[in-house]
């Protein structure tokens, strides 16, 4: 039959792990991998702060799916042919040793997501994969297939060069983002596309309870749309604009489309001190007020919450900070364990989440083989990372996917799928 030839269109995360995977896979298939920009890897560059969050160390399938909102149930047998702790074997194979943080994200140790470029980048090289920047692909064409009889559709590919190429096998890794020609390419070819919409994004606030105290941060909150069943806890972070935080992050995930179909304007209802209910918040109150009741209520908060946030909520519940604990009556008490437990809050509008551009939607998932990541419409075409819709919370969980779904198209296309 000859020489296999492969190309993959984007040089992300996705694209470069599965251009590498079909080079190791298979040392006599021509791989070439074409980015439209000049900047190969660039969300791996600026992720974690530009420590790059390789993935996360949750090494259950089962479990690791409850971190999509989109896709869990198709990556549930992907993630059992290759997982965060093969992404870890990787990457320590190349040199490259990861740790864990306290909430379970994983980093190079070096800190320096530049060590994840320079891997990946060298790996590619070494396995002999061709990379051009600046070239994307404008069209794709199918042609009949060989005349020895394979099933196997070829393609011919316009590049935005003008020049024309042909391959076997061609892997879409082009992204989420709406303007990018993967989804009008997957089109054209036949499939269909979900809208992308934003998944990852911080709120926009103004409130005079969050004024002027950006970079506070509690360490457990819950977060709820009023209206709505969606609900999260974690980590709640005041910012300039409003609210961010695994416990805001993650609700937008869930919530991307619902989000965007109110126009990002809604009210957000926070719980800044989860560990109990209302009524638990208010006797928790009660019994600060009786262990101390010479002290000022705006010296010591009884909840753990930082202090300059507590003279908020204490100013809203209509509560001076200078008022002995003794003075503060009931009807008080109650209303600030409704601020504390159950404040309301008007959400107008969104912003990313720092440069980690996430979308849900794009290729249609049920016409995806996700033991292959071939198309089931289009032989020979396959799908990785957030061209598909699939998108996971924050946390290292959408790089799992690339690298997933990057290697099982990979193998697939060099002719060894993963068993």
């Amino acid at each position: 039959m000859g020489q296999r030839h492969v190309v993959i269109a984007g040089g992300g995360a996705a694209g470069y792990f599965a251009a590498i995977a079909c080079a190791e896979a298979d040392p006599a298939c021509a791989v070439t991998l074409y980015e439209a920009t000049a900047h190969p890897l660039a969300k791996v560059k600026v992720s974690g702060g530009g420590r790059c969050n390789v993935t996360h160390a949750c090494f259950e399938p089962r479990e690791l799916v409850r971190h999509y909102p989109r896709g869990g149930r198709e990556l549930l047998g992907a993630f059992s042919r290759w997982q965060p702790r093969d992404t870890v074997e990787w990457y320590e194979k190349r040199g490259v040793a990861l740790k864990t943080e306290a909430d379970g994200r994983m980093f190079p140790v070096t800190d320096d997501s530049q060590t994840i470029v320079d891997c990946l980048q060298s790996a590619a090289q070494k396995a002999g994969v061709r990379v051009l920047l600046r070239t994307g692909i404008e069209k794709v064409e199918r042609v009949a297939p060989n005349a020895l009889g394979s099933a196997r559709s070829t393609f011919r590919i316009t590049l935005t060069t003008g020049e024309v190429v042909h391959c076997d096998r061609l892997l879409l890794a082009t992204g989420g983002n709406k303007s990018n020609a993967g989804f009008e390419i997957a089109r054209q070819l036949g499939h269909a596309i979900e809208p992308p919409v934003p998944s990852l994004f911080t709120f926009h606030v103004k409130d005079p309870r969050l004024a002027d105290l950006s970079g506070v941060s509690v360490g457990d909150a819950t977060t709820a749309v009023r209206g709505t069943a969606l609900k999260e806890r974690g980590p709640l972070l005041v910012t300039h604009w409003g609210l961010s935080g695994p416990a805001v992050l993650k609700l937008s995930a869930w919530g991307a489309r619902e989000l965007h179909d109110c126009g990002y304007k809604f009210t957000l209802r926070v719980n800044w001190a989860p560990g109990g209910n209302a009524a638990a918040l208010r006797a928790a109150l009660e019994n600060a007020r009786a262990a101390h009741p010479k002290k000022q209520i705006g010296t010591w908060c009884p909840l753990g919450l930082p202090l300059r946030l507590w003279e908020r909520l204490l100013a809203a519940a209509g509560i001076a900070p200078v008022t002995q604990w003794a003075v503060v009556p009931g009807a008080a008490l109650r209303a600030l364990a409704a601020q504390v437990g159950e404040g309301e809050f008007a959400v107008d509008g969104k912003s990313m989440f720092k440069e980690e551009f996430v979308t849900c939607g794009g290729v249609r998932l049920g016409e995806v083989d996700f033991k292959t990541m071939e198309s089931r419409l289009v032989p020979g075409l396959h799908f990785a990372g957030e061209v598909l819709d699939v998108d996971g919370v924050t946390g290292g969980f959408n790089f799992q996917a690339a690298w997933t779904g990057g290697w099982l198209a990979g193998r697939a296309m060099a002719g060894r799928p993963a068993p």
